[in-house]
């Protein structure tokens, strides 16, 4: 386009010039305005500039060209120059009107050719709309044409398929027809004589195609079976046919089949010694036809050397039992179990492996040798490990006991259960390897319950035997000793002892062990831990109530000896020496079995502490899910200890006695006449209480330290309150023996104060009252005659005593204190 204009632009500025002529076509493209403007001048501009570049010397004024802009200078004008500064202006005007002219005339040109194309266009869509409608009535024409083609192409293919099915089952008919034929062919020659078979197809010897024979035998077996049935059944209902059956291809067949059987078993016997597992699965797959591969299964498993090895049955048991003629102990055996089920375990993974790769239906191969395994292998060596011993004539313990049975049983459950659940990883098929397990021992734990109770029995017996020897060698080893002190300790070597209770719990807390591993059902499990938990409190209860009953006898033999010394008011001097030497040593028997009953009391109460936590810690959790379980142990727990309760009671009743007895001898003989009626001599008088008080306080403080230590809570209280209220009715009963004066009175009183002082340690309120009331009473032996009235104005409840004691003043009868008080006091009259 350039090039073009170019060519067509005017080459000089004369006025005369050739117009400008421009085409469409030069704008069509890539058009630029620029390059077009370009064109136009470039045959006008560069003359004008190279007239300025003629005209200076080389050094003309530059601002005179840069000042050239749209068409004119920016510089001075020289006035006196003629000629036109820029003379290609008109050129440039005339060319711009040419051009412009031009563009008219091409737009009107272009506006026309689009005014024709516009209406072409609308001519062609029109043409293009109604082509399309047409096509779209052809189009749909041809998709239900394509419809109808798809259809026939449809039933045509159905059709094809019917006759495919027919041709298809005209096929299978045609060969089942042959197959028919041919096994019809097979029966007639099994029909023929009875046990010939040498004219047999060469089918049935042909090694290398015994799978098919063996299919073949079976089908026609099946078949002549069937014929023979339905015969059978013809017979029966009076249609039948006289003609001859097929009882001899039967017959035939059953033999042929046992010989093809054992032909089959014997190659795969061979090649189990070869270890030829491909062979192996041959055959066996070969023989799953018959009776589904019973027989082979059987036959492998009988066939294992684990059971027909005499040897490893005679290892099995050295390794449990160790050496002939030793005695085995649990934990030897639960470790010979555990490394023989370990190797059984890792015997049976072998055979495993062997029998996937073989067998065409493994789990049911497993499920026979584990039950083999458990039910001749494991049961031979429990049989020699588990001897049910006669609970009529139980071994000694000595020899083990029903003890070592039981324990031995525990064990060898426990591992065989924990084998069961190794062959349950390893693979059993369907059997149910646990229940199997259980049936093992389901003899034994029929029986259990009574044997856990007859070992608990026999423990105890001979436990109860061990401490009669150990005390009667103490008694032995102790010599010869005096009657009296002989009894205390023949008593004391048989005190309760809380180890041996201790013991006792031990021996439940194992046997409720093996109760729980025996009793899966909580019910089963409840009825027997209430079982073997009554069988302990029977123990215990006789245990601890007979060791009270020898702490009483010594009190009872401490007794004996004091009233065996009691003698009366005149005897000589030697034998009254000699009782109270005597009474001396029967006081010491009595102090020396109160501590000991005290001593027992103590163990019995920790006994029971023991065998009540045992039960709230161990027993409990096992009998609540029972209803009823949990209320009747508590019920007979405490029936039980009820019985040892009644021996306590009766024995602390007895210390009480023995304690009394011994302190009213030592007031009968210790207190004085002079004691409480000192002589106004002007001595100063002694202000410690009297020997017999301090004499008696000292044996109470000494004898009953024990008892503070065994008793505890209301036992404690109950037994203290009784002893101090016999004590004050004691001394009450001993001061109505003596006369009183002011003195006698003040000593009284320190006395009393001594008393005071000790019972207080009792604890006991009303005790303490008694003694206070005393101290009070005891005013009335310091007071004056005429202030006696006025002594217990504020205490009248006191002054029944209060005259019982002031009879014992010394004034009383010279005093006349009878009279005086006889108007205040009516009841003193």
């Amino acid at each position: 386009m350039t090039e073009g204009i170019r060519a067509r632009g005017p080459r000089s500025s004369s006025a005369n010039s050739v117009p400008l002529i421009l085409d469409i076509e030069d704008f069509k493209g890539d058009f630029s305005f620029d390059a077009l403007f370009g064109n136009l001048v470039n045959d006008l501009l560069p003359s004008f500039l190279e007239e300025e570049a003629d005209s200076g010397d080389g050094h003309g004024n530059v601002a005179n060209v840069d000042g050239l802009a749209n068409g004119h200078l920016r510089g001075q004008s020289t006035p006196l120059s003629s000629a036109p500064f820029f003379p290609e202006v008109d050129g440039l005007l005339s060319l711009f009107k040419d051009a412009c002219k031009e563009l008219v005339d091409l737009r009107k040109q272009v506006d026309g050719r689009l005014n024709t194309l516009k209406k072409e266009v609308s001519t062609q869509d029109a043409k293009h709309r109604k082509t399309l409608t047409e096509i779209e009535k052809g189009v749909d024409g041809l998709f239900e044409s394509f419809a109808r083609l798809d259809g026939r192409i449809s039933s045509v293919g159905q059709t094809a398929a019917k006759i495919g099915d027919h041709l298809q089952s005209a096929d299978a008919q045609r060969e089942t027809a042959s197959q028919t034929i041919d096994l019809i062919k097979y029966l007639m020659e099994f029909n023929g004589s009875p046990g010939d078979l040498m004219e047999l197809s060469a089918l049935f010897s042909d090694d290398s195609r015994v799978a098919e024979a063996a299919s073949i035998a079976q089908k026609l077996r099946s078949f002549a079976e069937e014929d023979i049935g339905r015969q059978g059944a013809g017979t029966a209902a009076g249609n039948a046919t006289p003609g001859r059956g097929l009882e001899v291809a039967v017959a035939n067949l059953q033999d042929y089949c046992n010989e093809l059987e054992n032909r089959l078993l014997s190659r795969f016997d061979a090649a189990s010694q070869r270890r030829d597992l491909s062979t192996m699965s041959e055959c066996a797959k070969i023989l799953s036809q018959f009776n589904r591969g019973t027989s082979a299964m059987q036959h492998y498993v009988a066939t294992r050397p684990m059971f027909i090895d005499v040897e490893v049955m005679n290892s099995d048991i050295r390794l449990v039992l160790g050496d002939h003629g030793s005695q085995p102990s649990p934990s030897n055996v639960a470790r010979g179990l555990s490394a023989l089920y370990k190797e059984i375990t890792d015997t049976v993974r072998k055979e495993a492996a062997t029998i996937t790769a073989v067998f065409p239906a493994p789990n049911e191969v497993m499920a026979i040798l584990v039950q083999r395994v458990l039910e001749q292998r494991v049961t031979g060596i429990l049989d020699k490990i588990l001897a049910k011993p006669s609970l009529m004539s139980p071994p000694s313990v000595q020899e083990g006991g029903l003890l070592l049975y039981l324990r031995m049983l525990a064990v060898a459950y426990e591992r065989t259960q924990e084998l069961a659940k190794d062959l349950r990883a390893v693979g059993c098929g369907d059997l149910d390897v646990e229940d199997l397990t259980e049936s093992l021992f389901s003899s034994h734990k029929d029986e259990y319950p009574e044997h856990e109770q007859a070992s608990l029995k026999q423990l105890y017996q001979a436990k109860m035997e061990e401490l009669r020897a150990e005390s009667q060698q103490v008694s032995e080893s102790s010599g010869t000793i005096g009657r009296s002190r002989g009894a205390s300790v023949s008593s004391s070597q048989q005190q309760l002892s809380v180890t041996v209770v201790t013991e006792f719990v031990r021996w439940n807390e194992e046997a409720i062990t093996r109760c729980t591993l025996f009793s899966s059902q909580p019910a089963t499990l409840a009825f027997n831990v209430k079982a073997i938990f009554t069988c302990q409190l029977d123990q215990v209860s006789v245990y601890i109530t007979e060791g009270l009953e020898r702490a009483r006898d010594g009190l009872s033999e401490a007794a004996a000896l004091r009233e065996r010394f009691v003698l009366g008011t005149s005897v000589s001097r030697r034998v009254a020496a000699a009782a109270a030497s005597a009474a001396e040593a029967a006081a010491a028997a009595g102090e020396s079995s109160f501590k000991s009953f005290m001593v027992a009391v103590q163990r019995c109460g920790s006994s029971v502490a023991i065998v009540q936590q045992y039960f709230a810690n161990s027993i409990s959790r096992l009998l609540l899910p029972v209803d009823g379980a949990h209320a009747a142990s508590c019920e007979e727990m405490s029936t039980a200890l009820s019985k040892a309760e009644a021996a306590a009671y009766k024995g602390l009743q007895q210390c009480i006695e023995t304690v009394m007895a011994e302190v009213d001898r030592l007031l009968s003989s210790e207190q004085k006449s002079t004691d409480y009626r000192s002589p106004d001599d002007g001595i100063a008088p002694d202000h410690r209480p009297t020997n017999a008080c301090m004499r008696v306080v000292a044996y109470l403080s000494r004898v009953l330290e024990s008892a503070f230590t065994a008793l505890e809570g209301l036992n404690k209280q109950a037994f203290l309150t009784e002893l101090g209220n016999r004590l004050e009715k004691l001394l009450l009963t001993h001061w109505q023996k003596f006369t009183f004066n002011p003195s006698g009175g003040l000593q009284l009183k320190r006395d009393l104060n001594e008393y005071v002082v000790f019972v207080k340690s009792f604890g006991a309120p009303s005790v303490d009252e008694k003694f206070e009331l005393l101290r009070i009473i005891a005013n009335v032996f310091i007071v004056a005659p005429d202030s006696l009235p006025t002594l217990f104005e504020g205490s009248p409840s006191i002054r029944k005593d209060a005259q019982r004691f002031i009879q014992l003043r010394e004034d009383y009868k010279s005093a006349k204190l009878a009279t005086k008080l006889s108007s205040l006091w009516p009841s003193m009259s």
